[in-house]
């Protein structure tokens, strides 16, 4: 490939950015504390937040939100959360 020449995503850009939105949102709504199902096996998605304090005992998953079955696994960057403050 020349370097004139462009690739077309206009195919992948429509459905990657409704994917994308769909799971910023459904952040969010955990983050607030809202209940929400997983969309391939409708079992209750869980939040799992890094310990609140030093003597805490780490958890054993990533912070996150995370189906019972495996189906969804969005891992949360919470230091871009705390530098956010």
């Amino acid at each position: 490939m020349s370097d004139t020449q462009k690739l077309d995503f206009s195919a992948v850009n429509g459905p990657t950015l409704a994917s994308f939105n769909q799971q910023k949102n459904l952040i969010k709504r955990m983050l607030k504390g809202n209940s929400a199902t997983c969309a391939d096996c409708n079992k209750p998605l869980t939040l799992q937040l890094p310990p609140n304090n030093k003597n805490a005992k780490p958890n054993a998953k990533a912070p996150g939100i995370y189906c019972a079955k495996g189906c969804t696994d969005i891992e949360l960057d919470m230091e871009a959360v705390a530098l956010m403050k």
